[in-house]
């Protein structure tokens, strides 16, 4: 057991993170479906504080690569979703949690900041940065679950901004250093995610909503999320990585947003039919890219090897 322990991931926080998120898109459909996938999301949180605690040297060592740090924000984005469905059961015990992750993810773009962004080198940019900063935005989309809405109207404005200001920063990156280490490749998919948790935040914590901001927000999202997919082919041809979380919330949150902006548009008087097309897509796909990486990284925790041919079949 320890030694499957000590094979985890920072990253599979990512996944812990997915599969939360995939719990509340499928809980239209069901609410068995919903919770199949939060106790998945919470057995890879649990295996994820195994790792804190009995192996902290590796899990520091880790957060001195930009890469590593900045995907380890998932974690309270994950924890954050994560204490809403335990809020039923207990309600004082969650709040807490949820606090607890709000300052956790603060803490993380404290220490993020002052580690790697007082001089930022472009070629360590990566698209895992947007989860540090508007990652945030995460406090907005469950904050009304406790009343707190002042905090995620606060999270949504955060993350808003940054999402502006590291566009242009980590697409600057991709323009001019295209060049991309295999390992890190899979975090392209992340361009589609910040974007649709800013919209998804947007129409959960803030009050007086804006049509305009509402279909800007969504326009760039479906922009994104269409280019993210015009390379998602080659990159779950590229052999397993830790990076193949970026998999599952960014594709998750795309359907999320879209549903969300959906009912947004019913509620005012716009018969938005041809967005739901889009939504069984987005759906559909979101649930095929969180079974198959949860697929992935159980062959790789469980040290299950993978022929060429068989990769190539599957793959």
């Amino acid at each position: 057991m320890r030694s499957l322990i000590k094979r985890v991931p920072i990253p599979m926080s990512g996944v812990m993170l997915g599969c939360a998120a995939l719990g509340n898109l499928l809980q239209s459909y069901s609410e068995g479906i919903r919770y199949l996938f939060g106790a998945i999301s919470f057995l890879i949180f649990t295996l994820l504080l195994f790792k804190a605690v009995l192996y902290p040297n590796a899990v520091k060592e880790d957060l001195k690569n930009p890469v590593m740090m900045s995907v380890s924000a998932t974690f309270p984005m994950g924890t954050m979703l994560l204490s809403v469905y335990i809020k039923p059961f207990f309600s004082t015990v969650a709040v807490i949690i949820w606090f607890l992750a709000v300052a956790l993810h603060l803490l993380l773009i404290l220490f993020f900041t002052y580690r790697f962004m007082k001089k930022v080198d472009m070629k360590n940019v990566y698209a895992s940065y947007f989860i540090v900063y508007v990652g945030i935005a995460a406090a907005g989309v469950t904050a009304p679950a406790y009343h707190m809405i002042l905090i995620g109207t606060a999270a949504f404005w955060f993350g808003f901004i940054s999402f502006i200001a590291l566009l242009a920063l980590v697409g600057y990156r991709h323009i001019k250093y295209s060049e991309i280490p295999e390992p890190a490749q899979a975090l392209f998919c992340i361009f589609t995610a910040p974007g649709s948790l800013c919209l998804t935040a947007y129409l959960q914590s803030v009050e007086q909503k804006s049509l305009v901001l509402v279909t800007g927000l969504a326009v760039i999202s479906l922009v994104l999320y269409v280019m993210v997919l015009a390379g998602l082919i080659p990159l779950l041809k590229l052999p397993f990585y830790p990076s193949y979380s970026a998999f599952t919330f960014p594709f998750v949150i795309s359907a999320i947003a879209s549903k969300q902006t959906a009912g947004f548009l019913m509620k005012n008087g716009i018969q938005a039919l041809y967005l739901q097309p889009v939504i069984w897509v987005q759906t559909i796909l979101a649930v095929l890219l969180v079974c198959y990486t949860l697929l992935r990284y159980c062959m790789f925790l469980l040290q299950v090897k993978v022929s060429p041919v068989k990769a190539q079949a599957a793959n």
